[in-house]
């Protein structure tokens, strides 16, 4: 059986709550990713920023990323798999809540992430179409 821990990428890093959302765009850039986990001071997952977040949500509203944390973008619907979890567990958590990816939680602690990329190496070529339908079907719930 896959399992989470043998699909995600292992070491994901954060970004702080308190860095501003030009430090989380220049690590997006160094670490050659799209997003970034959100963690808080007391080292607690907190969301997850993307490049589009930074761009749409900050940029296109006329907001300085220089000025806005990460913290502003702490999702309260945030979605998670524990590394235990088998892979038909992650792909209905990120096909029920239609997210390209998902962090790793074991303990409480963030491990790893999982992103469609991950997927496409574990999943049989059935299971990959029906995530891809599942994940980009229209809803006005859509995440990225």
């Amino acid at each position: 059986m896959t399992t989470a821990r043998d699909i995600m990428h292992p070491g994901a890093e954060c970004v702080d709550a308190g860095e501003t959302l030009l430090d989380a765009a220049r690590r997006m850039r160094d670490m050659d990713v799209g997003s970034l986990p959100i963690c808080g001071e007391d080292g607690h997952l907190h969301g997850i920023i993307t490049d589009r977040d930074i761009v749409v949500r900050c940029c296109a509203e006329g907001r300085d990323p220089a000025r806005v944390k990460a913290g502003a973008f702490a999702d309260e619907d945030l979605h998670c798999v524990d590394a235990a979890d088998d892979g038909d567990a992650v792909v209905r958590t990120m096909a029920r809540h239609q997210i390209r990816r998902v962090p790793v939680m074991e303990g409480g602690r963030l491990v790893g992430m999982i992103s469609e990329a991950d997927l496409a190496g574990h999943l049989t070529d059935d299971k990959l179409a029906e995530f891809v339908e599942n994940v980009y079907k229209p809803t006005h719930a859509a995440h990225t």
